[in-house]
């Protein structure tokens, strides 16, 4: 859908820029502003998608310069509005959300539309043939076959490739010779232009985009165009304005117009403004040189802008078509103890290596950034896959692109760990969107007490297996940015982390989704009690004091306290939340 609308974005723009054009030369031949407004509309049928794919078919050099990203930004921004704004990576093996009616009920009826329209062109054609193969030949000595058929329609020409000229009964007892030459000529004007040829293209065009008003609008204009250039030539070949003039009347009186663009007549277009310019003779000036410089200008703008365009879309759509996966990839069902010593969580190590002994489920969740559990957690895991057989032990690795931040690494393994659960475990999972009620994460009144992590960003250190063992109660906080220790019973323990990496953590033991709302970008290093867990009892003697496994508890402070503690504050609102179903998901292929 977004695809479609940035191409009628584009397409109208060309088409506005086109009007402005014929606009600058209106003293200038019809003919031309004809080609300037059948070239706009040759533009509804040039999606730059199309130049896109046939570009992501070429190999392309790296240059030894990218493209400024302000550039591409503006580029993307102008030419696609409409464009959603690009996925992480995270979203990569996805799918569409299925519930999604829209594009289908807009297919059928822009598909009865194009019906519709269509077979109404294509009964007004068959008639008008018929009427040619009823008719009878005359020998004009023109450069097309003449036919005269018992037709009440104006004068005009049939056919597209092999035109012919289709000339109603007792028209030349009607007409006199001068009129009726005058008349001739305009329709050979006609043919030797190929009007039919490009009113054609433009039916065809307004059928397939046939709910755009600025497509009809522009075949009218392009109808009037040809009118006038036909009557601008043959004013130029001779014809005489008056009886010129009293001969497109007396078929106007007489006859009935053609009911279709691609037969062209010769009554045409708003008939007074063309008698007054007929009569008044007016020579269409020649191209100035100021004319030919805008006319160059213009073209070359709207072609530049059109490559612009492609080489932007090309190169990001290679971009997103190439998704990372893995070098060598093991995955093996897990055999061994499940203790603290054994089980290492889903890690990226340095040099592109990633391993993972843990359940599944967490796998999956972690590759995908979403909940393990919880209103806003993975559904739809078949039981095997959720059980004490589900654990897995993943090792693999591939090359690093050089420059990327551990950050930016750990999302690019994010993605190959998607691509290698599509490919051995079958994963197929979905996304939908839902309202329901929410934490939404704010600063508290007296403001935020967060302590500030001792690293930025660019200096957090990649993640080792020794730093995953087992911790020490005095050094309980994991060495690697954006990682939380603890949980619910140990409490919270980061070296560096930034508030959407606790809300996502936190978030496997709220009852609600809870979201990032307080608009507080950096690293910080957090360090908390454990907690009660959300659905805690109170104890019937000591109203106020939560209890643990039926005892009293008063040391242990709820989720909410402890977020009070770091300034911050749990509100209940209304929100749309992602949720994730997975529709499908085998038992992995061996190695």
């Amino acid at each position: 859908m977004s695809a479609l609308a940035n191409h009628l974005w584009q397409s109208t723009a060309f088409a506005v820029l086109a009007w402005l054009l014929t606009v600058a030369l209106r003293k200038n031949s019809a003919r031309l502003r004809h080609g300037v407004w059948m070239t706009a509309s040759l533009k509804f049928l040039l999606p730059i998608s199309l130049l896109v794919a046939l570009g992501g078919q070429m190999r392309w050099r790296p240059a030894t310069e990218p493209m400024p990203a302000e550039l591409t930004i503006a580029v993307g921004d102008v030419s696609q509005p409409f464009s959603a704004p690009d996925a992480p990576s995270m979203w990569l093996a996805v799918a569409r959300p299925a519930g999604s009616v829209l594009p289908p009920a807009l297919a059928i009826i822009w598909a009865f539309g194009f019906l519709a329209i269509s077979g109404s062109w294509i009964v007004r054609w068959l008639r008008i043939r018929a009427a040619v193969r009823a008719g009878s030949s005359l020998r004009l000595g023109l450069p097309v076959a003449a036919i005269t058929c018992p037709t009440m329609l104006e004068p005009g020409v049939f056919g597209i490739f092999r035109p012919v000229l289709l000339l109603p009964e007792g028209i030349f007892e009607r007409l006199s010779p001068s009129q009726m030459e005058a008349v001739i000529a305009h329709e050979l004007c006609h043919v030797r232009n190929r009007d039919n040829l490009s009113a054609a293209t433009q039916m065809f065009i307004e059928t397939v985009f046939w709910f755009h008003p600025l497509v009809w609008w522009m075949g009218r204009q392009m109808v009037t165009e040809r009118e006038r250039a036909s009557d601008e030539e043959v004013l130029r070949l001779g014809g005489a304005p008056s009886v010129y003039a009293h001969a497109i009347l007396s078929v106007c009186r007489m006859y009935a117009e053609t009911p279709l663009s691609c037969v062209s007549g010769i009554t045409g277009a708003d008939l007074k403004q063309r008698i007054e310019e007929i009569m008044a003779n007016r020579r269409a000036l020649g191209l100035s040189a100021g004319r030919k410089v805008l006319l160059a200008g213009v073209g070359a703008l709207a072609l530049g802008v059109t490559v612009a365009i492609w080489l932007v879309d090309v190169a990001h759509a290679q971009t997103q078509s190439q998704t990372p996966t893995f070098e060598v990839a093991s995955v093996k069902l897990h055999v061994g103890g499940t203790d603290r010593n054994t089980l290492v969580p889903p890690t990226v190590l340095p040099g592109g290596r990633f391993v993972s002994k843990f359940p599944l489920k967490f796998l999956v969740s972690w590759a995908y950034k979403v909940p393990y559990q919880g209103p806003a957690g993975l559904t739809g895991l078949p039981d095997w896959a959720d059980g004490p057989d589900s654990m897995f032990d993943v090792e693999a690795t591939s090359a690093m692109p050089p420059g990327l931040s551990v950050q930016a690494r750990e999302d690019r393994v994010r993605a190959m760990v998607q691509a290698l659960l599509a490919d051995r475990f079958k994963l197929v999972m979905r996304r939908e969107s839902k309202e329901m009620p929410v934490y939404a994460l704010v600063v508290a009144k007296g403001g935020a007490k967060l302590q500030p992590a001792d690293i930025d960003e660019k200096d957090c250190p990649e993640a080792s297996l020794a730093a995953l063992g087992p911790q020490t109660p005095s050094t309980p906080t994991p060495e690697v940015c954006h990682a939380f220790n603890g949980g619910m019973g140990r409490g919270l323990h980061a070296r560096a982390a930034t508030l959407s990496d606790l809300a996502a953590f936190v978030e496997s033991w709220t009852d609600r989704p809870l979201l990032d709302k307080t608009g507080i970008q950096g690293l910080y290093r957090f360090e908390t009690k454990g907690w009660l867990p959300m659905d805690a009892k109170v104890a019937p003697d000591a109203p106020g004091t939560p209890l643990r496994d039926g005892v009293a508890d008063a040391d242990r402070p709820t989720l909410f306290e402890i977020f009070d503690q770091l300034g911050l504050k749990m509100e209940s609102q209304k929100g749309v939340v992602d949720v994730y179903v997975i529709d499908h998901i085998e038992k992995p292929l061996t190695n």
